[in-house]
């Protein structure tokens, strides 16, 4: 028994589950580990096992009692030590919107739902809820740090060899000036990996019909974020009718929002967004876990019909004289050894 197994063991007899019968569930790529826990009388918990120090544990309960407050559904936390990285939360079943999708749901009621949940938030969360937190800002500096992962990461993998000071130089200041216009509007909380992955179905009403996980990366920034991450969504393809008919619904609930302006922001964060990914995406290939590949060209797919948008030109003009054929959707991640 390694000393890990023999915290837990000591945290679940403590808290009355030593006899509990525990199946591990899948994983993502976050370093965070869950776990079912089914009791004699049936009843079920998850186990959250984070890494020391625990540093995403204190923010994901902080976070999940402030969207509880405002009405929304997050799984309740029965108990934690956070010195040691554990917790016991409400079990949310299996009913991914991903796991709903794949069985043959209707997507609109899902989206719909799902775009409900951020117009709720966006309606509810408090003045100032953000900063009385203590939640980071997603501002101009941090999501052009989040593009410069793509400079250092993807494109020398892609092209074989690093950008000059230049080039990375003059890559950095082509986001910064079309992420400034893209933060001016209105800023909420921003769960930051909003998608139907993090979204299952329970059986209440309204928009508690939607449970939320895995948002202890939250912070506060632009509305538009949390919109184009769940209808551009790395892992799945939205039909674009449906992406629209989200965003007007969204929209709708907002008469007095720039519509426009917003737009703009959904494409340039959009953009932003999935250059990050397509970053995490190859440095996890580079380790080993090659899985994620298979969402390459999805992402490039996103990312160009972002940067086809006007607001986007100077930096698309960048990536045409930097990626050519070979370092796109076509490029072959090579095998580490």
């Amino acid at each position: 028994m390694t000393e890990r197994d023999a915290e837990i063991r000591s945290f679940l007899a403590r808290n009355g589950l030593a006899d509990a019968v525990r199946t591990p569930l899948a994983g993502d790529a976050s370093v965070r580990r869950y776990e079912r826990l089914r009791r004699t009388d049936g009843s079920t918990l998850i186990l959250v096992d984070t890494p020391v120090p625990a540093e995403d544990l204190l923010p994901f309960m902080a976070i999940g009692a402030a969207l509880a407050g405002i009405g929304l559904s997050v799984p309740a936390i029965h108990a934690a030590d956070t010195g040691r990285g554990l917790a016991l939360q409400d079990d949310f079943g299996d009913e991914t919107f991903t796991r709903l999708l794949a069985e043959g749901a209707d997507p609109q009621p899902l989206y719909a739902l799902a775009t409900d949940s951020l117009i709720a938030l966006h309606r509810c969360w408090p003045a100032g809820g953000s900063e009385r937190l203590g939640l980071p800002v997603y501002d101009v500096a941090l999501f052009v740090e989040q593009t410069m992962l793509f400079a250092d990461v993807y494109v020398p993998a892609a092209c074989g060899s690093p950008l000059s000071d230049e080039d990375r130089s003059e890559f950095e200041t082509l986001w910064r000036a079309v992420v400034e216009p893209a933060c001016a509007g209105p800023a909420s909380l921003l769960l930051r990996d909003y998608h139907v992955d993090n979204v299952l179905r329970l059986p209440r009403d309204g928009v508690k019909a939607a449970g939320l996980i895995d948002f202890q990366n939250a912070g506060h920034g632009p509305v538009a974020y949390d919109l184009v991450s769940l209808l551009e969504d790395a892992r799945r393809d939205v039909a674009p009718a449906l992406a629209e008919a989200m965003t007007a619904r969204y929209l709708a609930a907002f008469p007095d929002l720039d519509a426009a302006a917003f737009r703009r922001s959904m494409a340039v964060l959009g953009a932003v967004r999935h250059a990050r990914i397509l970053a995490i995406f190859v440095r996890l290939a580079l380790k080993g876990r090659r899985g994620y590949l298979v969402h390459l060209g999805r992402v490039w797919r996103l990312l160009e019909g972002q940067l086809a948008k006007p607001e986007l030109a100077p930096v698309a003009e960048w990536f045409a004289r930097h990626l050519p054929p070979g370092t796109r959707a076509d490029f072959v991640v090579p095998e580490t050894t």
